[in-house]
């Protein structure tokens, strides 16, 4: 889908509800992992590693512990992988020492079908057997094709199939909002 086939419709978050949305989460995160020590926050490229460096920061501020932070690339685990470009951006994914035994939060941007989710999944247990992994998204927008859901939302949303959720970071688009977008075609 080419961003020319899209027209903003609306906005969902501005920044000030983006962050307040995030410290949250992030607060959210202190409560529901009182043992920091095993913990890697993994945010999914491209967008979902800002917000897990956002809500690691959260919780350094408010707790003074630096948990680690991975990267999740999720190129070569895609199912539809063909329908989306011939040869695929790899960047790599990163979760930093042994992961066996340790929990793992993954973050993303949207959660839609689950199929970026399932990938990640897919990715993790190739680098080993976390002793638990949960799920952290900004914007839970429904129509799940698979069994998976989010244990921290930052928000819940109806949308329609023809809508897109563009989730902004200012590290990559200039700005930290959200906007509900329109198919064209």
């Amino acid at each position: 889908m080419r961003a020319n086939n899209l027209k903003e419709k609306y906005r969902i978050m501005d920044t000030q509800q983006f962050f307040v949305t995030i410290k949250r989460m992030g607060l959210e995160i202190v409560e529901r992992y009182p043992d920091l020590d095993n913990l890697i926050i993994a945010g999914i490229r491209t967008r979902g590693v800002y917000l897990a460096r956002y809500l690691r920061d959260i919780v350094r501020e408010e707790t003074g512990v630096d948990v680690p932070l991975g990267e999740i690339d999720i190129s070569f685990y895609r199912d539809d992988l063909s329908l989306i470009d011939d040869i695929p951006v790899v960047k790599g994914t990163r979760l930093g020492e042994n992961i066996d035994g340790r929990k793992i939060l993954i973050v993303d941007d949207v959660l839609f079908t689950g199929r970026t989710v399932r990938s990640a999944l897919d990715a993790i247990f190739d680098f080993g057997r976390p002793g638990d992994v949960k799920l952290a998204v900004l914007i839970d927008r429904g129509w799940r094709e698979m069994p998976i859901c989010a244990d921290i939302v930052g928000k819940r949303i109806t949308t329609s199939l023809t809508e897109v959720v563009k989730v902004k970071v200012r590290e990559v688009d200039g700005a930290d909002e959200v906007w509900m977008l329109e198919r064209i075609d």
